[in-house]
């Protein structure tokens, strides 16, 4: 017998593991059965079951075939992978809901609304098990899904808060303290929310590691591709300011005790020792330590400067502090976008959240370690850059630390070693990651989850070449600090904003896998509109915050020069 229709789907093989495969559906009319084959990679499989009884006429018209097959095909997945019965439904039904773009019995409305809960929740914790990269189809392999939410939330915490903390009482100087306050506000509040979407879009995509993944949903293999490289380099420039950034620290300890190549080859090593654990659950100790460390350093500038008042100037023969409500006198655009950037990229730590979300063993525990992030950052943020400027004024150095007395900054310094190694090593953790998923996750033999010495030498080759890749860039470049601003323009603003509202319009806005076909108006609710104009507020935040940083980064580029030499002894200190 001759099928009356043939629909046949083939996709390649993804680096960020999606499912790919082969179906074949095949539609005849003169038989109450439907037969599905599936074949994955060299598994093949195949079942017959009575989905759905042929109508009495059937005319393949192209509106009618077409929405048949899809509503058949659409219950013979869902049957396949949930592992029970597809509910029985008239071909008329099915014809009707496809042709209107109602959602089926397996596909409801929450799906289509972006609400991450589907009928049985849309994706089972054993199907987010099997499409999560993180965990081990081997027996007694390394298990990465290991963190709680605490422990995801430490090392959330090492990740976004370090010593650029101390450049926020600038930032406040330049500002006012009014603008300054309310847009820490605003800006912790839509860090939050687009935290929140980037766990929603996890949760509905379970294979998603990585920024990288997380693109090719949105834009396909080169979107991918794009945004996981820029994710990579975006970390290298990181990892190479936190060498710099110990240089420094060392050099202010020491009074310049040492050339500063040594400094920064030592540096590398420290950071390179403690990237060697393959789990972010062993980070998260060393997280705690970190945790610590930056509050430590925090409190010991503020107590200095309000013991020093470096802020205190005579006026009409009184003394008084020199804070201002509002912004300085003839403030330029470029010095007042340069305060507002240092705000935005305090809270840019969302490039790794993928990889947090995969390495937790309940990833709905996600919003937990979320909020623990957000209200230690917002509430560390808004302290630190009030108490610093009070105390500092208009004249606080950028960072902080320079605007206390020597010994206080030398104090200061040594408490925050931890956050200064630990914030960067948490940050190469996750770029080494990236690659090392990338080249793993496909392995027959699950190479990734084995503990062999070829799997964990594969590990400890990529960290030292990156770390490596790092110091080189920090030490030869001499427009380092610029192109640091540079990548940050370039890639944290879309991680941190951007690209959350483009997850969120993904899960909301499409129906049947395409950007044009919208949820009908009719089914949207006051919420919903409300939603969707904070999430085109993120995308429009994120591209304006990427274009006018690429000017005053280029800008400062061209009016600054080379700001440091290559391989250089000198103390950098100041």
């Amino acid at each position: 017998m001759v099928p009356a229709a043939v629909l046949l789907l083939s996709q390649n093989p993804s680096a960020c593991g999606e499912q790919r495969s082969w179906l074949l559906l095949i539609d005849s009319p003169n038989t109450s059965s439907r037969y599905l084959h599936f074949a994955k990679g060299c598994l093949c499989l195949s079942f017959s079951t009575p989905f759905l009884q042929p109508p009495s006429t059937m005319v393949f018209d192209s509106p009618s075939s077409a929405s048949w097959r899809r509503g058949i095909m659409s219950q013979s997945i869902a049957s396949y992978f949930n592992k029970k019965p597809a509910e029985e439904k008239t071909t008329n039904t099915v014809i009707n809901e496809a042709s209107l773009g109602t959602p089926t019995s397996d596909m409801p409305e929450n799906a289509v609304l972006g609400n991450n809960t589907t009928s049985d929740q849309e994706k089972k914790d054993g199907d987010e098990q099997q499409l999560d990269p993180m965990t081990s189809r081997i027996e007694g392999g390394v298990e990465y899904k290991s963190m709680v939410w605490w422990q995801a939330g430490m090392v959330m915490v090492a990740e976004t808060i370090s010593l650029g903390i101390l450049s926020l009482p600038r930032a406040m100087a330049t500002l006012g303290l009014v603008p300054g306050l309310i847009l820490l506000v605003f800006l912790g509040a839509m860090a939050s929310y687009s935290g929140y979407v980037i766990g929603q879009f996890k949760v509905r995509y379970p294979h998603i590691h990585s920024m990288g993944c997380a693109g090719e949903v949105l834009f396909g293999r080169w979107g991918g591709e794009i945004l996981g490289w820029g994710q990579f380099l975006f970390y290298v420039f990181v990892m190479g300011s936190h060498i710099l950034t110990f240089s420094i620290m060392m050099n202010a300890v020491t009074d310049h005790g040492a050339c500063t190549i040594l400094w920064m080859v030592v540096g590398t090593i420290l950071s390179l020792i403690f990237t060697l654990p393959r789990t972010l659950k062993n980070l998260s100790y060393y997280s705690v330590a970190s945790f610590i460390s930056i509050i430590g350093a925090v409190l010991i500038t503020m107590i200095g400067v309000s013991i020093t008042k470096p802020g205190l100037r005579l006026v009409d023969g009184h003394e008084t502090l020199s804070v201002r409500l509002w912004p300085q006198a003839g403030l330029t655009f470029h010095a007042g976008f340069l305060a507002v950037a240092n705000m935005v990229f305090a809270y840019a730590g969302h490039v790794a959240f993928f990889t947090f979300i995969s390495e937790l063993k309940n990833p709905r525990d996600f919003p937990k370690a979320l909020a623990f992030l957000q209200c230690s950052d917002i509430s560390m943020y808004i302290i630190t850059a009030v108490v610093v400027y009070y105390y500092a004024g208009d004249q606080v150095a950028s960072p902080a630390l320079d605007s206390a007395s020597r010994v206080v900054k030398k104090v200061a310094y040594g408490i925050a070693i931890p956050t200064i190694v630990i914030a960067g090593v948490v940050n190469g953790h996750v770029g080494v990651k990236y690659l090392y998923v990338r080249m793993l996750r496909n392995h027959s033999e699950d190479l990734m989850h084995q503990k062999t010495w070829k799997s964990y030498s594969i590990w400890v080759a990529m960290c030292t070449a990156s770390w490596l890749g790092a110091w080189v860039i920090a030490e030869a470049v001499p427009v380092f600090s610029d192109l640091l601003g540079l990548t940050s323009a370039l890639f944290a603003s879309w991680f941190t904003l951007g690209l959350s509202g483009m997850f969120w319009m993904k899960m909301n806005l499409m129906q049947q896998g395409r950007w044009w076909k919208v949820v009908p108006r009719g089914r949207w609710s006051f919420g919903k509109s409300l939603l969707l104009l904070v999430n085109m507020l993120n995308i429009t935040v994120g591209a304006i915050l990427c274009v006018v940083g690429l000017y005053a980064s280029i800008y400062s580029m061209v009016q600054n020069g080379a700001t440091n030499k290559p391989f250089s002894c000198a103390n950098n200190a100041g």
